[in-house]
């Protein structure tokens, strides 16, 4: 797929030589482009709201100690995403909200949680408790003792999830097809719709990049350690 996205040829299968018209194509198409936007915005929010949402309800469960709410997001893990992509756009439907990235956000985010809540509840249980009461004991408010304290021993975990979030939500196609509406498209919705008219060598090139970007995400968690880190405490 990556070699063929530099075939000169409008044919994927038969190399004819090197070129880069695919990419120019790429990057001379607004709907691409467009939809390249559409799905980093909604990557975006998906990440930031998943984390400090996810975040919040684990540390909020030192209090409550119940896993009720968290075996709730778990199933967001095992569930088929065809049933939370229905399930969304049903709840948006009943109550007559037109979908789009308020939609798509939403949905994104609920699969999110079901990744982000397990991570960083790992490393939170492992926190040693003495030190937040150390904390406290010292004269710092529980928001300083959150800031300066929990948050960077959580830090990890918080770079991992989100790294993951964001790269579930570029990947995701069934939550997108069935929660973007008329008006926003994600890219993976949009090489959908292109395979449906043609097979274009473009897409070829659209593959390639989002390969790229994925690798690159990959290679940044490796460089962070990130996931060791996690490992480590757990």
């Amino acid at each position: 797929m990556v070699l063929f996205s530099f075939n000169d040829s409008a044919d994927s299968v038969h190399w004819v030589g090197f070129s880069l018209r695919w990419y120019r194509k790429l990057i001379n198409t607004p709907e691409i482009l467009n939809a390249l936007k559409a799905s980093l915005i909604v990557a975006g929010f998906t990440t930031v709201i998943s984390v400090v949402l996810g975040t919040c309800l684990v540390m909020a469960s030192k209090w409550w100690r119940s896993s009720i709410l968290f075996n709730f997001f778990y199933a967001n893990v095992l569930l088929p995403e065809l049933i939370l992509a229905i399930s969304v756009l049903s709840i948006f439907t009943f109550f007559q909200i037109p979908v789009g990235y308020g939609s798509l956000i939403t949905g994104h985010t609920v699969l999110g949680l079901g990744f982000v809540i397990p991570i960083v509840r790992a490393r939170f249980i492992e926190l040693d408790p003495m030190l937040t009461e150390a904390s406290l004991d010292l004269g710092a408010t529980y928001p300083q003792t959150v800031r300066k304290v929990v948050l960077p021993l959580l830090k990890p975990s918080l770079i991992a999830s989100a790294l993951l979030v964001f790269t579930l939500s570029m990947d995701d196609f069934l939550i997108s097809f069935f929660c973007c509406g008329p008006e926003v498209q994600t890219l993976s919705v949009y090489v959908y719709s292109m395979i449906n008219i043609s097979i274009d060598p473009t897409i070829n090139a659209v593959s390639a990049v989002f390969l790229a970007i994925s690798s690159l995400l990959v290679l940044l968690l490796s460089s962070l350690k990130v996931i060791d880190q996690v490992i480590t405490y757990e």
